[in-house]
């Protein structure tokens, strides 16, 4: 194998694919990144076999090939490489010689036969939108994905393709994240949980450039993201996502309209009290067209009055203060609204109108 190619281009390849590179792992070849050169293209691979990345790099393929590479090594000698054209080949004993202006290293490569193909995804099932609409709809339920594995089904989101529209749904036993996009497709029903890890990572991916699109296609036992440049394949987790319509429910006996920046900017101020401990919670009274948020530790106590839009009856509820910022922040609106059913209830927090984003958060039982 033989290729030249731009430093800057096969230093944004390999950032792409190392994180699919697996850290700890019985099998040293998914340690290494997979280096492939056609007669017109050149590609990186990894793969941990739960998550793999394909990314194309521009070069100059002068002998077709493929060498496997330790990913640690082969990515810290390329990020050093002056910012110049790039020579890399391979003889007959998977030695690997990298050429750039003055420096030269020589590596030790593993042959390419022996690394992990990714799963084939038949292109049938396809879902295309913009990727900074995807960005965000990740980034915005990411947080409330469950870390602990004891229902593995949970440490992932439902990519639900539902009446026109994509939901994308996280939960962790504590809240419960949604939101969802208009498709310009009607008849299309699927749904899939994905791994927290897998979105994660291709969130980072992602572009915030407008016309850039990103297409799903999907399997019983895969997903495949493919972003033009680069394709993310990942596989699915198995199980029943949590019924997540049923806990959303449209009645309520307390709703505040308020401003979202003012709520959060107020709820953060209380947690340098109660540090975001689950035996400080930080208390919410909703009385006539005021909100009071309070905290009250041995470090101190924290109170400030706020000014809401009420209707129904006066409240009191206490929070873990870190669920609803998280969900404060990840919303956009001026104005929200929040529902409350009793102290002992979730709260649902809502647009003022529309119905893309909900987040359900559960209160912390008061001592009386």
């Amino acid at each position: 194998m033989k290729l030249t190619c731009q430093k800057t281009d096969l230093v944004n390849g390999v950032n792409t694919v190392l994180k699919a590179v697996s850290n700890r792992t019985t099998l040293p070849i998914l340690e290494c990144i997979l280096l492939q050169a056609n007669t017109n293209q050149f590609t990186l691979v990894s793969n941990d076999l739960e998550l793999g990345i394909e990314s194309k790099v521009n070069a100059t393929v002068l002998e077709p090939g493929s060498i496997a590479l330790e990913a640690r090594i082969f990515s810290e000698i390329v990020r050093k490489l002056p910012d110049s054209l790039v020579e890399i080949s391979v003889d007959d004993h998977n030695m690997t010689t990298i050429i750039c202006e003055n420096s030269q290293f020589k590596i030790a490569g593993q042959l390419g036969e022996e690394f992990p193909r990714l799963p084939e995804v038949e292109k049938d099932n396809q879902l295309s939108l913009t990727q900074p609409v995807l960005k965000d709809m990740i980034r915005q339920t990411i947080f409330s994905v469950a870390v602990e594995e004891t229902r593995q089904i949970l440490t992932g989101e439902l990519l639900e393709i539902k009446n026109g529209s994509l939901n994308i749904v996280s939960v962790d036993g504590y809240r419960v994240s949604f939101r969802k996009t208009d498709l310009s497709i009607e008849n299309e029903q699927a749904e899939v949980v994905v791994p927290g890890k897998t979105l994660n990572e291709i969130s980072k991916i992602l572009s915030s450039e407008e016309e850039d699109l990103v297409s799903l296609y999907f399997t019983d036992k895969h997903i495949l993201f493919d972003l033009g440049d680069s394709i993310v394949v990942s596989r699915l987790l198995e199980g029943e996502f949590l019924k997540y319509e049923q806990v959303f429910s449209e009645d309520y006996e307390t709703k505040i309209e308020v401003d979202r920046r003012e709520l959060l900017m107020s709820i953060e101020r209380a947690a340098l009290i109660s540090r975001e401990n689950k035996k400080n919670p930080i208390k919410m009274e909703i009385a006539a067209e005021q909100l009071v948020v309070t905290s009250n530790t041995e470090l101190g106590t924290a109170y400030e009055e706020l000014v809401v839009h009420t209707e129904g009856k006066d409240l009191l509820i206490a929070f873990n203060p870190k669920y609803l910022i998280d969900a404060l922040r990840a919303i956009e609106d001026e104005k929200i609204c929040i529902q409350f059913t009793s102290s002992l209830s979730p709260c649902i927090i809502k647009p003022l109108e529309g119905n893309e984003y909900k987040y359900l958060v559960l209160p912390i039982r008061l001592n009386v």
